[in-house]
């Protein structure tokens, strides 16, 4: 064999190699599209649209199911593909419509990916239930994609930063609600070290980033007020019988379908106001931080810096 007819051989084994990694890059780009567009059903038209974050197991996915059941078209949200797109065939097999979409909330850059791609996918919002959540059970500090303390990033600047990227769809939909799902486990923060490099301590971590939501909640209720939106926050339940109570060993004192009552009447109810935090199916009162404008502009200063929010 000359060395020409090597020559033309290697050539058309590199023009075949190519042209597979050409056809997996298309392939791989058209899987990406599909699960960027969401999987499940279209809302119908006039339809209800409310997003529920972490909505792939526990209360997210009860709060879910119950919308959906009443008619609603319920945006599912979580990590775990698998989990979300059974939640999404329960809605639909119950007579409603659901789409799923994955992002981790550990990541400032997924949570804009994420509402951009709501913005695009969807022209009405309605209702945006900020649930998703952890309770990391470890003595070591975690931290997030971008370098924060995980409780916090995961906890709360996600729906800081979420809320505010979606509040123009919120807006142009109103009358619309947004939820945030807080815990009566709150502690004051230290501005001095909001991501807890020194003295860290996994429940003061998490306590802290649920103020953080109350106290955004009360912040946002009055830059929205004449809007026609309503901002309220609650604690749900206490220790219901969750993944996350099960991981970190405590046992289940109520139950997710509680919670999820509580949460539905935010959305439904006729009777609440905005700016208003809840105990189960009560107003109630939050930590004496959370009355604080000096402590919640400092909040709203550094979570913008954080998330880029403008």
């Amino acid at each position: 064999m000359d060395r020409n007819q090597t020559g033309s051989n290697s050539k058309r084994s590199a023009l075949g190699t190519s042209l597979q990694a050409l056809a997996v890059i298309v392939a791989a780009s058209s899987i990406q599209a599909t699960e960027a567009a969401g999987q499940g059903s279209a809302p119908q038209a006039g339809q209800e649209v409310i997003l529920v974050t972490g909505s792939t197991d526990g209360l997210g996915r009860e709060v879910a199911r119950r919308l959906g059941a009443d008619g609603a078209h319920v945006i599912i949200h979580g990590r775990n593909r698998e989990r979300g797109l059974a939640v999404v065939e329960e809605i639909e097999q119950g007579g409603g419509t659901a789409r799923f979409y994955a992002a981790d909330f550990g990541s400032v850059d997924q949570v804009r990916d994420f509402a951009e791609t709501i913005l695009e996918d969807y022209d009405r919002l309605d209702v945006l239930v900020n649930n998703a959540g952890i309770w990391v059970d470890d003595p070591e500090r975690q931290l997030s994609d971008d370098g924060h303390e995980l409780h916090f990033a995961v906890n709360y600047l996600s729906g800081f930063q979420l809320t505010h990227l979606l509040l123009p769809r919120l807006i142009e939909s109103a009358p619309a609600r947004i939820v945030n799902v807080a815990s009566a486990a709150q502690q004051p923060i230290d501005f001095d070290d909001v991501m807890l490099t020194a003295g860290y301590d996994d429940s003061r971590a998490y306590a802290q980033s649920k103020l953080a939501q109350v106290m955004f909640t009360m912040d946002l209720a009055e830059e929205l007020e004449g809007e026609g939106v309503a901002v309220n926050s609650l604690h749900p339940a206490t220790l219901m019988n969750t993944t996350l109570v099960r991981e970190i060993g405590v046992e289940p004192r109520s139950t997710v379908e509680e919670g999820a009552e509580a949460v539905v009447n935010l959305v439904r109810s006729e009777e609440v106001g905005t700016g208003e935090y809840y105990n189960g199916l009560r107003q109630a009162r939050p930590d004496d931080q959370a009355f604080d404008e000096a402590a919640r502009e400092r909040l709203r200063e550094l979570s913008r810096e954080l998330t880029g929010i403008q």
